[in-house]
């Protein structure tokens, strides 16, 4: 892992850190930060992408939760329905709110 972002081990607590590559894994360092990571964590990998970059990158991820949905359309001005994981999310209905 690219030392430089200063990314907590926890967020990658399932795999070797030190296997995780800046380019390779930028989908899954996003999607981990955006999900489990912290206000100044989720600053770092702005700097290091960039608003424009970090959003589109956000509507490639297969799934977040509907409060960070919400919070990356409104922040990075996207419309929901842009997101992969809304419109996979609309073809998979549930039935129980839990």
């Amino acid at each position: 892992m690219d030392i430089a972002l200063g990314l907590s081990k926890s967020l990658f607590w399932d795999v070797d850190p030190k296997t995780i590559d800046i380019e390779k894994h930028t989908l899954f360092i996003i999607e981990r930060v955006l999900t489990r990571g912290t206000w100044d964590e989720f600053k770092k990998i702005m700097n290091h992408f960039g608003k424009k970059p970090l959003g589109e990158y956000a509507c490639q991820i297969r799934y977040l939760d509907k409060k960070t949905l919400s919070f990356c359309a409104s922040y990075f001005n996207i419309p929901k329905e842009k997101f992969k994981c809304y419109t996979q999310q609309q073809l998979h209905p549930t039935y129980w709110v839990y």
